[in-house]
């Protein structure tokens, strides 16, 4: 007796018939019968995908007949494209500052609030810094978390500092905290003055995408011993030369490359 070949489950069907839709139109917007014909289904099941598609943003209607690629796609493409080669593109920068410096480097991303290290480049120096690849801290404390939040509106911020501020190992009000973010906005960079780590001071600046959305940041740490406030100083310009080079690898263009 013959035996008959596995169908697959009618969910893998629907979504394997759904990524068909969405290459359909990769290249170029297409009408309904016109995808039907090329995924090789049914008008009415071309017609069913491509409605639920455009109603959760992966499909966009161009006119009133013709579907291309939506806003979601967009999203997920630059998600994608962050997260294969932010670490990648930033390697070789973060390398070459670590050895100009002799102190630790990080690169870190930012989620619901936290830092998450994604690279940590260790000091030639003899010091030791709790962070972690894969790790997380409060942004609020942290300087990479600080550059991450260059960007947000100031209701989130006080949100978040409202939640986290109890986790700061240096104490500071509400509006100094503030009035040091608006410093650091202005200047494009933050800094870490202890409020993670009593004793560890922190250069960081944000890291751009081609659509000038922060998506990452980097920073220069090492004990108060070495790191007083001239040097700090003196390492605001050396961090953001290194976020920008970075940041036009990730195909960011600021005004000077205009």
């Amino acid at each position: 007796m013959r035996m008959s070949k596995p169908t697959k489950p009618a969910n893998s069907q629907t979504l394997l018939r759904g990524l068909s839709v969405l290459e359909c139109v990769a290249h170029m917007p297409r009408s309904i019968p016109e995808i039907a014909e090329e995924a090789g289904v049914s008008y009415q099941t071309a017609h069913r995908i491509v409605s639920v598609l455009t109603e959760v943003r992966y499909l966009r209607q161009v006119d009133n007949r013709l579907y291309g690629l939506g806003p979601k796609v967009v999203e997920l493409g630059f998600a994608g494209y962050q997260q294969a080669d932010v670490n990648q593109i930033a390697k070789p920068c973060l390398t070459k500052l670590a050895q100009a410096t002799s102190d630790t480097v990080h690169l870190a991303r930012l989620e619901d609030g936290e830092v998450i290290y994604l690279d940590k480049l260790q000091s030639r120096r003899p010091i030791e810094i709790t962070s972690r690849i894969g790790g997380r801290k409060p942004a609020i404390s942290t300087g990479v978390g600080k550059a991450l939040l260059l960007d947000t509106p100031e209701d989130e911020l006080r949100q978040l500092f409202r939640r986290d501020r109890h986790l700061m190992k240096a104490k500071i009000s509400e509006a100094d905290w503030f009035e040091r973010m608006r410093v650091y906005r202005d200047g494009g960079y933050a800094y870490d003055l202890g409020e993670d780590e009593h004793q560890i001071r922190c250069v960081a600046a944000p890291l751009r995408d081609a659509t000038g959305r922060i998506i990452a940041a980097m920073s220069v740490s090492s004990t108060l011993e070495y790191m007083q406030q001239d040097r700090m100083e003196a390492l605001i310009p050396v961090i953001k030369a290194t976020a920008a080079e970075i940041s036009r690898g990730l195909g960011f263009l600021d005004s000077a490359d205009v």
